[in-house]
């Protein structure tokens, strides 16, 4: 039976092995985003936090904790932190691309307004800073400050790139590292840390929070053109109304012909879309293999992320770690 039709999914494997640590990061989750003065702060914040979201990122890094033998309770405010940063980019997100979708609800920004989803957002990075000064480690307050910064780098990067037929694959690398792999790789890294494992498992651990997070992200734009609206969370052809220069599109701007680099200059860089663009755009990243060959490369960085497990130690947790990079791409294997 494929990952993505077990009756128990790896992410829900790994939920249940650790669900009394994450009823204590759910407790402080809520605990933290009250507010005694504005009230909207709890109200969006819950919108999105209660929405039904895996707390993937969280999991993470209480599994990486745990993996490296690690017995305080640090680990629980570590994963409350990186659920607030993930929630705050989102919240952020979502007014950038002006969406109105997000784990098949309404946008936060669309239910109330876009200066309360940044202004809320705002809220939640600094409740996650207050929270990483909590575990005293300045190493995890370095590894989680640049984390958010990376990650806002990242954003700013897609922004100046997103419309530029000239944008590349490294390039790509390096906005999907920033705005999506810099927090997987941050969280597993900073539980490593704080459970005070030798270098070769902190490093084993970012490199694996690094490949999973690139190859989620490569999942997520593939599924954009080919998944559905429910495995997905959001409308199909998103990024190709947004105009973003995911990889399938570079690797079919890459391959094109005169006639089909003028329909992408039309449709991503002048923006100018009409009835039917979609499938034409389908059938032209079908005709250059460009769908296949983006399959091909999410495959290969899960193969990276359980390669780097090689280094911890043997356990239930590693092994559901390992599944859970199968089951990532699971979805286009």
């Amino acid at each position: 039976m494929g990952l993505d039709t077990a009756s128990v999914k790896p992410h829900e494997r790994l939920s249940e092995a650790l669900s009394q640590e994450m009823a204590a990061v759910n407790e402080l989750i809520r605990a933290r985003m009250a507010s005694e003065h504005a009230p909207r702060i709890p109200e969006v914040t819950a919108h999105l936090v209660e929405a039904g979201g895996k707390r993937l990122r969280p999991m993470l890094t209480l599994a990486a904790a745990r993996i490296c033998g690690y017995e305080g309770d640090h680990h629980i405010r570590l994963a409350a932190t990186v659920e607030f940063i993930h929630t705050a980019t989102l919240l952020h997100d979502d007014v950038v691309d002006e969406s109105a979708k997000r784990r098949g609800r309404p946008t936060a920004n669309l239910l109330w307004d876009n200066k309360s989803s940044v202004l809320v957002g705002d809220y939640l990075f600094a409740r996650s800073f207050q929270l990483m000064v909590e575990t005293g480690s300045l190493r995890v307050l370095d590894i989680l400050a640049n984390a958010s910064a990376t990650i806002a780098e990242g954003e700013v990067l897609q922004l100046s790139v997103a419309q530029n037929l000239a944008t590349n694959e490294e390039i790509y690398l390096k906005v999907i590292r920033g705005k999506t792999a810099a927090l997987f790789s941050a969280a597993t890294e900073a539980g490593g840390v704080i459970a005070g494992a030798p270098e070769t498992q902190i490093k084993a651990l970012f490199d694996y929070g690094d490949a999973l997070g690139i190859a989620f992200q490569i999942v997520d734009d593939l599924l954009d053109y080919g998944g559905s609206s429910a495995a997905t969370g959001k409308s199909i052809g998103d990024d190709f109304r947004e105009r973003k220069l995911t990889l399938p599109v570079i690797k079919a701007v890459a391959a094109a012909n005169d006639e089909e680099r003028a329909f992408w200059t039309r449709v991503i860089e002048k923006g100018d879309q009409r009835d039917g663009d979609l499938e034409q755009a389908l059938d032209l990243l079908h005709s250059h293999g460009a769908l296949e060959a983006t399959r091909i490369e999410a495959l290969a960085w899960a193969a990276r992320a359980k390669t780097a497990l090689n280094a911890v130690p043997a356990s239930d947790l590693r092994e559901m770690l390992t599944d859970l990079a199968d089951y990532v791409v699971a979805r286009i294997s």
